[in-house]
């Protein structure tokens, strides 16, 4: 069976799972609102036909309606607020779930676990934010989501009853410069230390971009990725860093030392 995760660019991940696709905050289009897409848009290939949604927040980076209206309707994993607003504009597979509840989908099981992203508040949606832990027979993932580093990350491994294999961190932004409630390179680094992952795939980088990026420094958009494979070596040197190009796939289960059955 195939354990493998497919990064789409910004925070948006599939995981194939024994045979059970989870796609994470999706952004399928060429834009999400002000921000563009550099390069073109994921294949519909490599996200189509998904069991589960996994959904950290309502930013429109991250919940993105257009986008998570072309999943169909699929289970949507988040937070129960944010659960209720997405039913309410016609996303009818929306699943809020509360504290210490585990939500299971053929061979696969996921919970929230707490995300501090307070900072820019919208008036118009609700703003609970979460990651997710993600259980499968061969590998438990800590997919983030935005946010900052919080004491409680100690307590990740415990939460999913098994010792985190890979982490799913954002090390980046849609400029040179991190606003509150997000990690840069370093600090996602030493995330990744203190739950103890096996593996860590960056995302939240080299993705979106401003109308006005082209006044913003050179490379810019290239240089989270690279400082936190720099920067994991450092800090977790028994954490192997994946760093993906959008649209790249890799098998967890040869990066973990291990082998289908």
């Amino acid at each position: 069976m195939t354990t493998t995760l497919r990064w789409l660019g910004h925070a948006t991940t599939v995981l194939d799972l024994d045979g059970t696709r989870v796609v994470t905050d999706p952004l399928l289009g060429r834009h999400a609102g002000l921000l563009r897409r550099r390069g073109g848009q994921p294949r519909d290939t490599d996200w189509s036909g998904p069991d589960l949604v996994l959904l950290s927040h309502l930013h429109h980076d991250h919940a993105e309606l257009a986008s998570l209206r072309r999943l169909g309707e699929v289970p949507v994993i988040t937070a129960p607020a944010n659960a209720a607003w997405l039913r309410a504009k016609g996303l009818r597979g929306a699943v809020g779930l509360h504290e210490d509840a585990w939500f299971r989908a053929a061979g696969v099981q996921v919970r929230l676990v707490p995300a501090v992203h307070g900072h820019r508040p919208m008036p118009h949606r609700p703003n609970a934010t979460n990651g997710h832990l993600v259980r499968s027979g061969a590998v438990t993932i800590w997919v983030a989501g935005d946010t900052e580093p919080f004491a409680a990350m100690a307590d990740l491994a415990e939460l999913a009853g098994a010792a985190i294999d890979v982490a799913v961190v954002p090390v980046g932004g849609w400029g040179p410069r991190l606003s509150g409630g997000h990690m840069d390179p370093v600090q996602a680094a030493e995330a990744c230390r203190v739950v103890g992952a096996r593996l860590a795939v960056p995302v939240h980088w080299g993705t979106l971009h401003a109308p006005a990026s082209r006044r913003l420094p050179p490379g810019w958009m290239d240089r989270a990725g690279p400082a936190f494979a720099a920067a994991l070596a450092h800090h977790a040197p028994g954490c192997r860093s994946l760093v993906l190009q959008p649209g790249e796939q890799v098998d967890l289960g040869a990066g973990l030392g291990r082998t289908a059955p």
